[in-house]
């Protein structure tokens, strides 16, 4: 590896009808709040495998990109397998997030 390739690539979830849930959210927030998740995101791309404070493992292949907000942690949460990093939905310490998936 050449140090300019990630080593887990992302995705985010599509829905059937070609909706991106987790991005659209993203999207949503303010700009600093996506900038410090693409940031947080990109580091774990390029420097996986990480752990606490900003990557936790939640079961097998299941793991959430922590991002601090100045009012709320947000979770991304991802399943890795095969050099992918498959990003299905969100989660914040203040508040819930309902993104339907189906």
């Amino acid at each position: 590896m050449n140090g300019t390739e990630p080593i887990l690539s992302a995705a985010f979830f599509r829905t059937a009808s070609g909706n991106e849930p987790v991005r659209e959210w993203i999207k949503s927030l303010p700009r600093g709040e996506r900038r410090i998740i693409g940031e947080d995101i990109k580091t774990v791309q390029f420097g996986w495998p990480l752990g606490m404070p900003l990557v936790r493992k939640l079961d097998k292949g299941l793991w959430e990109v922590r991002s601090r907000m100045p009012d709320r942690i947000v979770r991304v949460i991802f399943a890795s397998a095969e050099g992918r990093m498959i990003l299905p939905t969100v989660s914040s310490r203040n508040r819930r997030i309902k993104i339907e998936l189906a």
